[in-house]
């Protein structure tokens, strides 16, 4: 699979069961809201229903159906059965609740919003990730080039050694083509080295992007290139961080929510005000309904009943811990809050500085290699018209190699450092948005 920066950062967010597990959870927290919200009407509403059989009436004296309850002979007929339905329901409007309703609604909300924070810290840890195994595979496919061509240049230097040995020139003995046979051997040594770093930083890359077993991942771009970064100034990246970082917004709808949870428990102490609706209804044949306001037949009523419902949590001792134990949470989360403000600047400033290290290590690098082409051009030269040192050309040709691995090395280290530094300012979505990283 050849893929891009910019194609790996896509299918990595994509695919990520992490993103997946995040994402389930805002939709937990979304669902948590929603109830809260619908919790405001009809808190409780209910309908119960009851089925059986029922007994008729035994009415030995023949009484009108209207004065049965005046009758004592009057019994149940228990060898005469009939179908009993009965079927209750109830509901509960609260009106003032002394802001319960209210602030669990919030709690929800700020429940919502710190998970949805959640979802972004996640993203950019896989984004971050990638981006770094991207890097990594290039790093690896670039030593993987000048392995092969150091190879091709020590095989050469060999068979030159050899010529001239058998040539019987002066200026060279056996003792260079001693140093160029170890050369060889650490050259070999190098090149098992480096191909399975390219196994293991391609497997790397392969997990994370999730592809079928057997499926392998190579880079499109086979350049490795620094990116190209606007450095601001070390306040400026720290403002940055403490508006946009998501672990911020998680920290502070933590703060919200645990002042909201407070005002849940704080309203126990007040009598809360609800609308209460019951009713029945019973039905069973065989049965008359006496019209005597102080006489019912269970098998056979109906009825509903309406009023204010008046709600007082009287142990005052157990609402007091619980509101001691919410301002407990709430002042837990704050002071956590302030830590991790502390902490964010610390780590902006710790990546800002890395990457100022990493740039001077790249400029340090690419410098000392112009040094080290000129130094390798002129003892070609040399060489050509007789006029140099095999030794010389043999280390001239190594240090070249060598600086121009340590300059791979160094882009590597410069583009890591820079993708934690936008990570850890919160821009490491927007740069990916913008081309940063893409090289756009």
């Amino acid at each position: 699979m050849l893929v891009d920066l910019s194609e790996a950062l896509d299918r990595s967010l994509e695919v990520s069961p992490e993103v997946d597990a995040a994402e389930a959870k805002r939709a937990f927290s979304d669902a948590r809201l929603s109830l809260a919200r619908t919790s405001r009407f009809l808190t409780d509403f209910s309908a119960t229903s009851a089925h059986s059989f029922a007994p008729a009436l035994d009415n030995p004296n023949n009484t009108a159906a209207n004065r049965l309850y005046l009758d004592p002979d009057v019994r149940n007929d228990w060898d005469d059965l009939s179908p009993f339905n009965r079927i209750e329901f109830e509901a509960i409007q609260p009106l003032w609740t002394w802001g319960e309703l209210g602030s669990s609604i919030e709690a929800a909300r700020a429940g919502l919003d710190l998970d949805a924070a959640g979802v972004r810290v996640t993203e950019d840890e896989v984004l971050a990730r990638t981006a770094e195994l991207y890097y990594s595979l290039q790093l690896a496919d670039a030593l993987g080039r000048l392995t092969r061509e150091s190879g091709d240049i020590v095989e050469q230097a060999k068979n030159e050694i050899d010529r001239l040995l058998e040539e019987g020139a002066s200026d060279v003995d056996y003792a260079d083509l001693f140093q160029v046979e170890i050369t060889e051997q650490e050259f070999l040594q190098r090149v098992v080295e480096v191909e399975e770093s390219r196994k293991l930083a391609r497997a790397a890359l392969s997990r994370q992007l999730f592809l079928a077993d057997g499926q392998s991942v190579e880079t499109r771009n086979q350049v490795l290139d620094p990116i190209a970064i606007d450095m601001k100034s070390l306040e400026v990246w720290q403002s940055i961080a403490i508006s946009d970082r998501p672990e911020v917004r998680q920290a502070d709808a933590g703060v919200l929510a645990r002042s909201a949870l407070v005002e849940v428990a704080q309203s126990d102490y007040f009598p809360k005000l609800f609308l209460g609706l019951t009713g029945k209804w019973a039905y069973a044949a065989g049965r008359e309904r006496q019209r005597n306001p102080y006489v019912s037949d269970p098998f056979l009523s109906r009825g509903v009943r309406a009023g204010l419902v008046v709600q007082q949590n009287l142990n005052f001792s157990q609402t007091r811990a619980k509101v001691r134990q919410a301002q407990a949470q709430r002042a837990e989360v704050r002071s956590q809050e302030e830590a991790l403000r502390q902490l964010i600047l610390f780590e902006v400033e710790e990546a800002y500085r890395k990457v100022l290290i990493a740039q001077s290590a790249v400029s340090a690098r690419e410098e000392a290699l112009l040094i080290s082409k000129r130094w390798l051009r002129d003892e070609q030269i040399n060489f050509d018209l007789d006029l140099g040192d095999t030794e010389n050309l043999v280390r001239a040709v190594r240090d070249n190699l060598s600086l121009r691995a340590q300059r791979e090395q160094t882009v590597f280290n410069l583009n890591v450092a820079i993708i934690r530094l936008l990570r850890k300012t919160g821009q490491l979505q927007v740069a990916m948005q913008d081309g940063t990283l893409l090289g756009l």
